[in-house]
């Protein structure tokens, strides 16, 4: 009788899911978001009450860690956008109208006049939408802290519900799944931002020194880029060096282009990542790559969290189909090594 009711209860539980879904849809990206914030911080809760603190003000701690680092992760790379778009425009003004490739006897006329042109009026555009979206940001950051405070307050809520409704044989499971969802958010939050510091780090004074107008936009832009997988910086790096032959700098588009691919792509993936390979979430790069576009191409910006998380919880699921499979041992001796 107590398992027919606890599903029943399930039941309701995902009806009513699916419901606020679609009621709170504008902010569904902001629930979501804060769950797997909620998800990694929660070790830092743990710690803060274990050292003395109160529950509440290591909620409230934890909570100001959220707000600070989802702040600082948006508003410095939206404000040097808008600040700095001016100088954005003045560049694209000093590539000719007409660039010429010659190569095997052959000259190619190129009009950039029109690319040109839909570049200015993109980050015209741009601008407009950054200074209307701003209110709606700062709302969206405060139900956001809201939301990390009170599942930081009652961590144990969703668990005690699953375990309940769960059957004790089916325990394992959630467990594994759980794991799985630690580890890999660990690897999208912790690992991408060191390496995205990084990235900024090197990135700054490489193009202050190459004598690129605004190095600190470039440098954010360049960290911010870590967050996607495989690509990364590179795609900036090219784009400089391109645009330096298209000016006729020459000399600064290989050096962009040697230095940069060099220091900024390449060292902070070869050395922070290294270190930080226990957190990978143990998921390929192609794999990422996989659910990180389709996550986005699905679901919007928080496909970035999501799509390489639905796919590493899909890795740990055909893994717990294999270990049933090759029999009892196995399962065992999977869930020895996941502790």
């Amino acid at each position: 009788m107590i398992l027919s009711r606890s599903r029943i209860l399930a039941a309701l539980l995902v009806a009513m899911a699916a419901l606020a879904a679609v009621v709170l849809a504008d902010v569904l990206q902001t629930v979501v978001f804060s769950i797997t914030v909620a998800y990694v911080l929660y070790p830092l809760r743990r710690r803060l009450v274990a050292r003395g603190m109160s529950v509440r003000l290591a909620c409230a701690a934890a909570t100001v860690v959220a707000f600070l680092g989802a702040a600082l992760l948006v508003i410095p790379l939206l404000y040097v956008l808008y600040r700095q778009r001016a100088r954005l425009i003045e560049i694209l003004g000093q590539i000719p109208e007409v660039v010429v490739i010659d190569g095997f006897g052959y000259a190619l006329p190129i009009e950039m006049a029109p690319l040109v042109s839909s570049a200015r009026i993109a980050l015209r555009n741009l601008a407009l939408a950054i200074t209307a979206a701003t209110p709606t940001l700062a709302l969206e950051l405060i139900v956001f802290s809201f939301l990390v405070y009170g599942l930081l307050l009652r961590p144990d809520a969703v668990g005690d519900v699953v375990f309940k409704i769960v059957p004790e044989e089916f325990s394992d499971i959630p467990v594994r799944l759980h794991r799985r969802t630690r580890t890999t958010l660990y690897s999208i939050y912790i690992l991408q931002a060191a390496t995205a510091a990084a990235t900024f780090v090197l990135a700054y004074p490489l193009f202050s020194l190459l004598g690129y107008q605004s190095p600190i936009l470039l440098a954010v832009i360049a960290g911010v880029l870590q967050f996607i997988p495989v690509v990364g910086p590179s795609v900036l790096i090219v784009t400089l060096g391109v645009g330096d032959l298209l000016l006729g700098e020459t000399a600064r588009a290989i050096l962009v282009l040697v230095f940069g691919l060099g220091v900024v792509a390449f060292i902070p993936d070869a050395v922070i990542r290294t270190q930080l390979a226990d957190w990978t979430g143990k998921i390929s790069p192609g794999l990422y790559f996989v659910g990180f576009v389709g996550g986005i191409l699905t679901v919007g910006a928080i496909g970035v969290i999501v799509g390489p998380l639905v796919v590493s919880l899909l890795l740990e699921i055909i893994e717990m189909i294999s270990e049933d499979e090759a029999g009892p041992g196995a399962t065992e001796a999977a869930a020895d090594s996941a502790k």
